[in-house]
């Protein structure tokens, strides 16, 4: 091989490899810059797709309102989910002992999981359907308190645990009133459950406006539209990733 193929090769050689640091260093920087939103809610965050009686599934990523949501705001935004069915802002669920640790009490479970999941820029809590339900006996005032407290542990978990990152922003999502309750088990079980979910969105707006939190409400997107009354359709789910997308970028962009 004479000496000028060898430079040239050499030369070749050297421009790649400049070319690959490059590219790896903008998509490190643009994954650094991306910006992390923890959403924290209950079975209409996991997506619990609606049935009349029985178990059940969960939507695919994309159709879940977390995963539209994702499909909105692009690579500038990293949506974490955090799910679970039956969980209530900050009471206890003894009719289901099999979830062991902070079982399903939000209060419980949310600061390990921020400070698990920092950095975050946002966290968007949607709960308090389940609190509706006849067992806990709860007024619309106490499911607002309730926030209240969700929002002030958010507030109060700064910067995790040995680290310094920013307290993140807060958005309070007042979920939509339930349905027509379907008879079999829940109409009994979230009793006068459809008013206390109407009158949900003033007290978390009050709460909200209280501790410099963002507040939404999630009924002016979509419906409680599935078939036990309780949970979302995919349309559903589209309507609010769509929505709530809106006004995270309002946020933080």
């Amino acid at each position: 091989m004479s000496t000028t193929r060898r430079r040239l090769l050499g030369a070749i050689a050297t421009f790649a490899l400049v070319s690959a640091g490059v590219v790896h260093a903008q998509d490190q920087e643009q994954a650094e810059e991306a910006k992390r939103v923890l959403i924290y809610g209950d079975s209409n965050t996991w997506g619990y797709i609606p049935v009349e009686s029985g178990p059940t599934e969960r939507y695919p990523a994309d159709i879940r309102w977390p995963g539209v949501m994702q499909a909105e705001l692009g690579d500038d935004f990293e949506i974490i989910e955090e799910g679970l069915s039956a969980r209530t802002t900050d009471v206890a669920d003894p009719s289901l002992p099999h979830i062991s640790g902070a079982g399903l009490d939000g209060s419980e479970a949310l600061s390990p999981i921020i400070a698990s999941h920092l950095p975050l820029d946002l966290v968007v809590i949607m709960l308090g359907t389940n609190d509706v339900k006849v067992q806990f006996d709860r007024s619309p005032f106490r499911i607002g308190l309730g926030m209240g407290a969700l929002v002030d542990i958010v507030q109060q978990t700064g910067s995790g645990v040995g680290t310094d990152y920013h307290t993140p922003e807060i958005l309070v999502l007042a979920p939509p009133p339930l349905g027509d309750l379907f008879p079999e088990g829940r109409a009994e079980r979230f009793a006068g459950g459809v008013e206390k979910t109407q009158a949900l969105p003033q007290y978390y707006e009050a709460i909200a406006a209280a501790a410099g939190a963002e507040f939404l409400d999630v009924g002016t997107l979509a419906e409680t539209d599935g078939i036990d009354g309780v949970h979302f359709s995919a349309e559903a789910h589209g309507n609010i990733g769509r929505g709530v997308a809106e006004k995270v970028k309002s946020i933080l962009d």
